[in-house]
């Protein structure tokens, strides 16, 4: 039987897949919700790297264009300015 992970053995997925198909709504939610904090602190800590020395307030404008796209976060927030 093929994994959807490569690295992951059919045992061990099959006891995740049954872990994740008994959990509560709620804890289903809190994985997701979780899930989406790191995404979002991963991308911010690659936009710190890429452009030092840019204020928070910057830096969190450039995370709205990678998570939303440059159309829609310009529509929301306004255009990324050029100079702070």
């Amino acid at each position: 039987m093929r994994t959807l992970a490569e690295d992951t053995r059919p045992e061990a997925e099959r006891v995740l897949i049954g872990l994740l198909r008994g959990a509560s709504p709620k804890r289903k939610l809190a994985m997701v919700l979780s899930a989406n904090r790191t995404a979002r602190l991963l991308a911010l800590t690659g936009l710190r790297e890429r452009h030092p020395g840019e204020s928070r307030a910057r830096l969190q404008r450039r995370l709205a264009d990678f998570w939303l796209g440059p159309e829609l976060a310009t529509k929301v927030y306004g255009p990324l300015p050029d100079h702070e």
